[in-house]
């Protein structure tokens, strides 16, 4: 079915202080089968109950909590986040090969010791959108072009075996070339037409990010915000539709 395999492209962004902040907007978008994306603020104030609550609402979830810690640290943290159910999460790249390895090993002690409630696919971020070139430079200290410590991240992500990246769409075609179609990118800094950008940098369409060869589209406050979120996420959907062909992505193994 067509809206199936264009919703779950599409992840929803749940920015709320807390669950029942949240509600209105799931009871609105009732049978889109997109995914939802769970970050640090409305994760550590619902905790682990949120995310049973959207796996049994039949949403795919996206736990967004970008661990950047020693590599035991993090094989605890991925170890533990596999035990919820979750469909995919990520890590920083810049916790190095290590650091990724061991969020993989964490999926896999889970999954042996059978507490593992899926099998995640596990990605990394690669420089938040809101970085711009002074940011990287000036403050982060990093040399070169934005594209190029992204597409650096990449491979180094790809190295340490994870199933893709998170990075503004203006890089995925650049990952691509270099680490191959399978490679899943994640996109945020995803807005409509003559929406405000907020605190992102580096944005596009949902359209212009389809064409780009984004795997998923993250939008947040264009639909969270919208006067009628299901208006805006189905407004979207069509976007995406007609943009071009919609794949099922698979992870690259």
């Amino acid at each position: 079915m067509y809206m199936e395999t264009v919703a779950g492209r599409l992840m929803v962004a749940l920015d709320y202080p807390d669950a029942r902040s949240a509600e209105s907007l799931l009871d609105e978008l009732k049978g889109i089968p997109c995914y939802m994306k769970v970050g640090m603020e409305l994760f550590y104030a619902a905790g682990p109950a949120f995310i049973e609550r959207l796996k049994r609402d039949g949403y795919k979830v996206f736990l967004d909590l970008k661990m950047h810690d020693i590599p035991n640290t993090v094989r605890g943290g991925a170890r533990s986040i596999t035990g919820m159910g979750v469909d995919m999460f990520n890590v920083h790249a810049a916790g190095g090969v290590k650091m990724m390895e061991a969020a993989l090993s964490g999926v896999k002690d889970a999954q042996q010791a059978g507490t593992a409630q899926s099998d995640p696919i596990v990605i990394a971020v690669t420089q938040l959108t809101s970085t711009d070139q002074t940011v990287l430079n000036e403050e982060i200290g990093i040399a070169g072009t934005v594209e190029e410590a992204v597409l650096r991240y990449a491979r180094i992500a790809q190295t340490a075996g994870l199933h893709g990246v998170v990075a503004s769409p203006l890089e995925v075609r650049l990952i691509k070339e270099a680490c191959g179609e399978p490679f899943i990118t994640v996109t945020p800094g995803i807005r409509p037409a003559g929406a405000d950008s907020h605190d992102q940098s580096r944005v596009l369409t949902p359209g212009e990010a389809i064409r780009q060869g984004s795997d998923y589209i993250v939008v947040g406050r264009p639909i969270t915000k919208a006067s009628s979120p299901r208006q805006a996420a189905e407004a979207i959907l069509l976007e995406m539709a007609r943009a071009g062909t919609i794949h099922d992505p698979k992870p690259c193994t």
